[in-house]
């Protein structure tokens, strides 16, 4: 089965906690078993991880590369500021699906830039963890149009 690299970048460790009006109730763990089960019913596997340190994130997006199917991208807020991320994304050749738990178009003016954006096949924002569910639908539908194509 593909697997699919999801990627959960700095604080997102904190869902449940951390300003649960912004970004809801549910935990990354609680994220990671509902992707978990809608991967599994599309016939494709998940690989989960979440680091606080740039530099991390960048590498499994470089050991990707071959292995995964393709990336679900949740940078947090190195989705504003890494131009690391943006060249390791591009550089893996990968279909790539932003998410954002919040609305970022909705909060602060600095959120509305995204690095990620531009070398992303889709991005999704505003949906809560539902939003890892609709990019799994959105990759699968990329990974079986390739395989006809």
């Amino acid at each position: 089965m593909p697997t699919l690299l999801i990627l959960n970048g700095p604080n997102l460790n904190m869902l449940g906690t951390r300003e649960p009006g912004i970004y809801g109730a549910e935990t990354l763990k609680d994220i990671e078993a509902r992707s978990a089960a809608r991967a599994k019913a599309l016939g494709l596997t998940i690989d989960f991880r979440q680091s606080n340190m740039e530099g991390e994130l960048v590498t499994w997006i470089q050991q990707a590369a071959g292995k995964a199917a393709g990336i679900i991208l949740n940078a947090g807020a190195y989705t504003h500021t890494s131009v690391a991320i943006h060249d390791a994304l591009r550089a893996c050749g990968l279909p790539v699906i932003e998410v954002h738990l919040s609305n970022i178009y909705k909060r602060e003016a600095f959120r509305h830039h995204s690095y990620v954006a531009p070398v992303a096949t889709g991005s999704i924002c505003g949906f809560g963890g539902q939003g890892y569910e609709l990019a799994i639908e959105a990759l699968a539908t990329i990974i079986t149009a390739t395989k006809k194509g």
